[in-house]
């Protein structure tokens, strides 16, 4: 494959990705290949020894969102994180989904409870202004006492919903690492 082909692969598979970097790696892309040349490689020996131009966008990309989830852990991102990183092979759908929807799902429940918590006094007054019949000053000590717990339940689920994030955002990075050509000692 020649020049013209290697970086015309390479930028259709970088599509997903803004303007200006596809433009920066298709730069530094052309560059080796005026390296290479000057070097007196020819086109075929420079794009058979960079590999796939498919793969190499793959890791592109991957490494693009995890910057990104990185700089700035939204929702977004991180679900644009966990999709290229699940890109990168069919062995990393069991090995980056399932934990993902295992910790996606313990963050979920953390937060639900905290919310049902909070909401516990307002559900138990709409509840006596509907039936007066159950109302019962025990009962309403025990929802304010809930409130004030899922106070707490939320306010560490903040703190948990940071820490995990940032946590599987390693994680990511650690796969994608494994995936490019294994982990480096030292």
């Amino acid at each position: 494959m020649n020049r013209k082909q290697f970086l015309s692969k390479l930028e259709s598979s970088l599509k997903s990705l803004p303007a200006n970097e596809r433009q920066d790696i298709l730069q530094d892309f052309e560059e080796h290949f005026a390296i290479g040349l000057q070097e007196g490689k020819t086109e075929e020996q420079i794009s058979a020894s960079l590999g796939s131009p498919h793969q190499i966008a793959k890791d592109m990309v991957a490494a693009y969102h995890l910057e990104r989830a990185e700089s700035k852990a939204t929702l977004g991102n991180m679900l644009r994180a966990v999709w290229a990183t699940i890109g990168l092979g069919f062995f990393n759908l069991a090995i980056v989904l399932g934990p993902f929807i295992a910790l996606a799902g313990i963050i979920l429940s953390g937060w639900i409870t905290g919310i049902a918590f909070i909401a516990s006094p307002f559900l138990f007054l709409m509840n006596a202004v509907l039936y007066p019949e159950t109302f019962g000053l025990f009962y309403l000590f025990v929802s304010i006492a809930a409130c004030g717990t899922g106070l707490f339940i939320a306010i560490g689920m903040y703190f948990a919903t940071r820490t995990l994030m940032q946590g599987f955002i390693r994680y990511l990075r650690w796969n994608v690492n494994l995936i490019k050509g294994g982990l480096k000692n030292g």
